[in-house]
């Protein structure tokens, strides 16, 4: 196998194959990447076993072939050199890397890809198309909330639901829930309700255009996207996603309004003496303005008073900060909306005005 091709345009694509790949033993085949030379069109290709990515880019072909090579490696000597084109050329296990602009060249061990997993095939899959803007923001309202308890494994992903033309994404990890939903399935046949895991969502968010369309398939246990010239697909979480329903208040008796600056500001200060195992902060609502506290330790403790929008009797709650900082640092407004009805049930955080999105957090025991 030979063949020459761009060394930016092999680093962008390497790089999202380096994000798929979970190991760097470089005795396993795992830890390779497949690439096959035909008709002038690298295809690459990365597994974990779980989360498969394909993609493919132009090059000159002398000599067609494939083989796998050792990603990291590979990625480190893209890295190293200049722009410009590089000659690729598979001799029996040996690879020779050497740029046309230098007297510089590596040689890499390959291995065969007889043993590289089988993908199943992007084609005939019946995909729909959503909105990529708002398939990222879905993501980012929601893929911070889910669980990283590996006993309930249901939570460790976000859940994906068709209502009617109404696309629901939503997580939780047993403390906390976060839900979004947009009307971009018109037209859209009926899905299964599945439970995506976060590798293949961060991918997502991180590489596909915030313009045009990315489309999205749900077939045997599996979740297939593909934008540009790029293919996803990843196994899908089994078991049975809480009733997230019962934990959305249906009506709540009071509420507070704020600037979110303000309090993320000053979560920020106060969380410098919180406890970092506990994170817990005390929120003491008074009419026009809402006193923060961190819990006293053998530090110290903080205090900051904001001003706030509330009529009502004090009311004095224990808030994991996290849980209110994660979800304003996704929130696309300049104010925000806590409603509550007792110091120990479910908070309800919006943005103002309301939105099709809300979290929902649990307050901590006040000790």
């Amino acid at each position: 196998m030979k063949f020459t091709f761009d060394r930016d345009l092999m680093i962008k694509e390497v790089a999202i194959a380096q994000e798929i790949i979970s190991t760097k033993n470089a005795m396993s085949i795992l830890s390779n990447i497949f690439l096959i030379a035909e008709n002038d069109t690298l295809t690459i290709k990365a597994t974990d076993i779980k989360v498969h990515f394909e993609t493919r880019i132009p090059i000159n072909i002398e000599e067609e072939g494939s083989t796998t090579i050792f990603c990291d490696k590979f990625m480190s000597i893209l890295s190293s050199l200049p722009s410009g084109e590089i000659e690729f050329v598979q001799q029996d296990i040996k690879v020779t890397i050497k740029p046309i602009s230098k007297k510089v060249k590596f040689d890499l061990k390959s291995m065969a890809g007889d043993n590289f997993p089988d993908f199943t095939s992007f084609d005939n899959i019946p995909y729909f198309d959503v909105p990529a803007d708002q398939f990222k923001n879905m993501i980012q309202q929601t893929i911070f909330a889910i669980s990283d308890d590996e006993t309930r494994y249901f939570m460790n992903g976000v859940y994906f639901e068709k209502n009617n033309d109404n696309f629901n994404m939503v997580s939780t990890d047993g403390r906390r829930l976060a839900f979004i939903t947009k009307e971009i399935c018109q037209g859209v046949n009926d899905f299964p309700s599945v439970i995506v895991p976060p590798k293949i969502l961060n991918i997502i968010l991180k590489r596909a255009p915030s313009e045009g369309m990315i489309s999205i398939a749900i077939v045997d246990k599996m979740i297939y996207i593909k934008f540009a010239n790029y293919n996803f697909s990843s196994v899908l979480l089994e078991g049975q996603f809480p009733n997230y329903n019962r934990v959305i208040p249906e009506n709540q008796s009071y509420y507070f309004e704020l600037e979110k600056q303000d309090l993320m500001d000053a979560l920020k200060r106060v969380a410098l003496l919180v406890d970092q195992k506990a994170r817990r902060v005390y929120f003491e609502i008074n009419p026009g303005s809402l006193v923060i506290t961190s819990q006293e330790s053998d530090i110290g403790t903080a205090k900051e008073e904001i001003p706030c929008k509330y009529d009502g009797q004090t009311v004095t709650m224990a808030m994991n900060y996290m849980y209110v900082d994660e979800p304003m640092k996704v929130m696309d407004c300049e104010r925000i909306r806590f409603e509550f009805t007792e110091s120990m049930k479910a908070v309800t955080l919006k943005p103002v005005p309301e939105s099709d999105y809300f979290h929902i957090i649990m307050p901590m025991q006040m000790e």
